[in-house]
């Protein structure tokens, strides 16, 4: 089961902040951040840095994760699972529904593939 860690917080820039700082470098390693990228961004990595030491980034279109983008989320967690990684984040940019997307992930079919750790709040 691949660790999952919600994150929120009242800026993008404060979320990927976050998320770079508790990274484990060599770990494989996917973050699914919602909206658009801070131009300073600690996820962004300069192809020049080792494969692996780079997190898989992927972006959805902003939203509410657990009713605009279920459909959104649903399909880029189901791909990206087909190869899990060793731990997984997800950026919310607005945390109103953490706890309805947290149900979301804690039901079939993600039960069996996920496992959801504390909220990282920043």
């Amino acid at each position: 089961m691949t660790p999952t860690t919600l994150v929120t917080g009242a800026t993008a820039a404060a979320r990927e902040n976050a998320i770079a700082a508790v990274l484990s470098p060599g770990v494989p390693t996917a973050i699914i951040l919602e909206g658009l990228a801070d131009g300073n961004s600690p996820l962004v990595y300069d192809e020049s840095d080792p494969p692996a030491w780079q997190p898989q980034v992927l972006r959805i279109a902003p939203g509410c994760l657990c009713c605009a983008g279920n459909l959104v989320l649903r399909v880029t967690l189901n791909r990206l699972l087909r190869r899990p990684p060793a731990q997984l984040f997800i950026s919310l940019a607005d945390a109103t529904h953490v706890d309805r997307l947290r149900a979301m992930l804690a039901a079939a079919p993600y039960d069996a593939l996920l496992r959801l750790e504390p909220e990282l709040a920043v």
